[in-house]
């Protein structure tokens, strides 16, 4: 625990002394806004614990966390614009708070920015780094393709949302605990295994992510509950209730998601009532338990001795709040 809430506060300090140009106000201004909104660091925290499993001197790694860190924002600027979203971390989303074509450019420099800070790396690694970088920010860019094509896609199975989730949130939580046991000196055989104990958690943290947007206490979770609903998004809750329903369910269950005349609290509700009565709570919760144990397998055979703080992570990701 102690070394989360140490690297949150190392990121949130080295995240106000940024030292970003105040002109043009409305490229700069959404930047600084985003980043300065209370957030749990998760990504960023994540490469400098795998870091310090190598070394205890974090320095070295601070420049690649921030960079974790602006791409992660940048993604979530984005994705608010295409989900249409209002609120991020229990604030206006960017592009409300402004419009989406300032936020499109804020977000574009936020990338661009996180490239930059790559920079800083130690020449050693940091062709390494900015290879597995970019392969990392292609991929998600692949995910949330993935996830706007499915909106329109009828016929999808739940292999099909896990292979994007993978893409779009998994990918880089693993690239961000492969990335700091590279610059930490890991051997290649526990760079691999971070990578895959990242890519689980990150699976169980986005199932996890589903369950919170329909059944948590709306003061805590940030986004307005039952977001997901409202836009219509195919979760693994969607498809699940698909897979059990009966044929009046089914129907009632199509209609509602292709609908976008439904009074916003009535159609959650309603969503709710069927997600019940199938317990896709429930089942969503067996299979987050799946991938939960799929990171634990990896992180028994990485080969340092002082787990604590990975294990103290696993927690505070897979075991968050409803």
């Amino acid at each position: 625990m102690k070394e989360v809430t140490k690297f949150k506060k190392i990121i949130d300090k080295e995240i106000i002394n940024l030292e970003l140009p105040n002109s043009p106000n409305n490229l700069y201004e959404p930047i600084k806004y985003i980043l300065s909104l209370e957030a749990k660091r998760m990504r960023s925290v994540a490469l400098l614990i795998a870091h310090q499993l190598y070394k205890e001197d974090y320095q070295n790694a601070l420049d690649a966390a921030l960079a974790v860190e602006m791409f992660h924002n940048f993604t979530l600027i984005h994705d608010d614009i295409m989900d249409n979203a209002s609120l991020r971390r229990g604030s206006d989303t960017v592009h409300k708070k402004w419009n989406k074509n300032i936020a499109i450019l804020s977000g574009d420099t936020l990338l661009v920015k996180s490239y930059m800070m790559l920079l800083n790396l130690d020449s050693k690694i940091q062709n390494q780094v900015i290879k597995k970088f970019s392969e990392t920010a292609v991929v998600v860019c692949e995910g949330q393709q993935m996830d706007m094509d499915f909106e329109k896609q009828s016929h999808l199975n739940i292999d099909d949302y896990i292979n994007m989730i993978e893409k779009k949130t998994s990918v880089l939580f693993a690239t961000s605990f492969e990335i700091g046991s590279i610059i930490g000196g890991a051997s290649k055989s526990d760079q691999n295994l971070l990578y895959q104990f990242g890519l689980n958690l990150g699976i169980a943290f986005q199932l996890q992510d589903d369950l919170l947007d329909l059944y948590a206490d709306q003061s805590k979770f940030g986004k307005k509950v039952g977001g997901d609903i409202i836009a219509n998004k195919k979760t693994f809750l969607f498809l699940k209730s698909l897979s059990l329903a009966n044929a009046k369910q089914k129907e009632d269950l199509l209609k509602l998601y292709s609908s976008i005349d439904f009074n916003s609290s009535e159609k959650i509700s309603k969503v709710k009532s069927i997600f019940d009565s199938l317990s896709i709570y429930e089942s969503t919760s067996k299979i987050i338990n799946v991938y939960h144990k799929r990171a634990l397998e990896s992180l028994k055979k990485i080969t340092v001795k002082n787990k604590d703080s990975l294990n103290y992570f696993v927690n505070l990701l897979v075991k968050r709040e409803l």
